[in-house]
């Protein structure tokens, strides 16, 4: 088990020698060796013993506290005095707008890569013909994008990618129970847009949790950036994994069935549409599974798994920091 997700409101983990024990309700509880834990996400109202805490303090298991509906709150992690070295380099690279730009065009050129063999994948027997002008659209804003020599116009690729490839994604959901017009965030209008929103948020917060475990800062980034202190080079370096591991997710737990359409509700806090507590563990469970699909990367010769490829990515950027080598996007090349 490499990320323990704690969702059950009003569960009380402790710690029984070598093993977290966690107490789900009166009578119910679940032990876990701590040496299999590799990181913790809370969902809203969990209780963590202070022998919990030293544990994940001690072992180096990042905790990460999210809102019930997975909105990134802060994060518990014993800072290394050798962390500290590579965030000076990460504030002098970011002033930087050559390195800031290059390691911009590769972020999207590995977004926009992925999107586009998603496309290819899932339309291999259903040849739908917008699917395929998107996919056409697609590879040429590749070949346009390094032509590009600043930074606003290659940020605006991004955008561009993303009107071509969602209206295309849409066309490969085959349930048709499930409607999908337009991406839509904050919040989630309708069933599709919430698993997407809900998937990008645990990709994003498990992307978190290893640049921390790698020693680097979450907030330098390059491609991503604003006045709020946000994670913003989780940002960056979750885009070349959101099509791989949450978009064809979404499509197979729609297509197959796993999850249902009655699996949603609305909120009256921000009338937006998200799944059930019951629900959310199943597709919980589910991107568990696909985080651990395993899948080539150029850096070994044995296959990794998708989490393991994230790692390695942020290795891959930890070194363009230290050793002025160029950032190279992960690419599913199938």
């Amino acid at each position: 088990m490499a990320t323990l997700y704690l969702t059950d409101q009003g569960t009380t983990v402790y710690k029984e020698h070598l093993r977290f024990v966690v107490c789900v309700a009166p009578g119910e509880k679940l032990e876990i060796p701590i040496r299999e834990i590799d990181r913790i996400l809370i969902f809203g109202n969990i209780q963590l013993t202070t022998q919990v805490i030293a544990a994940c303090l001690q072992e180096q298991i990042p905790v990460l506290f999210l809102s019930s509906s997975g909105q990134y709150r802060g994060h518990l992690w014993s800072l290394n005095p050798l962390h500290l070295d590579s965030e000076i380099i990460q504030i002098k690279k970011h002033k930087e707008e050559d390195f800031q730009r290059e390691t911009s065009r590769s972020i999207i050129r590995g977004k926009l890569l992925n999107s586009k063999q998603l496309l290819l994948r899932f339309n291999r027997k259903r040849k739908v013909a917008t699917v395929m002008q998107a996919v056409e659209g697609i590879t040429a804003d590749l070949a346009s994008l390094e032509r590009v020599d600043n930074l606003d116009t290659l940020r605006g690729y991004e955008g561009i990618g993303a009107a071509r490839y969602f209206p295309a994604w849409g066309q490969l959901i085959t349930n048709r129970e499930f409607q999908f017009a337009k991406r839509v965030r904050h919040p989630p209008t309708d069933p599709v847009n919430a698993l997407l929103s809900f998937g990008y948020t645990i990709l994003l917060n498990n992307v978190v949790s290893l640049i921390i475990a790698e020693g680097l800062s979450p907030y330098f980034g390059n491609l991503h950036y604003g006045e709020d202190r946000k994670t913003y080079l989780a940002f960056d370096l979750m885009e070349e994994f959101r099509s791989p591991i949450v978009d064809s997710l979404v499509l197979k737990v729609i297509n197959k069935k796993i999850i249902k359409f009655n699996d949603f509700e609305p909120t009256r806090s921000s009338a937006g549409i998200y799944l059930t507590a019951s629900a959310r563990r199943t597709f919980l469970d589910q991107l568990e599974k696909q985080m651990n699909e395993e899948v080539s990367h150029p850096d070994l010769q044995s296959l990794v798994t998708y989490r393991q490829a994230v790692g390695l990515q942020i290795r891959r950027y930890k070194r363009s920091l230290q050793r002025g080598v160029a950032y190279e996007p992960f690419s599913r090349l199938a």
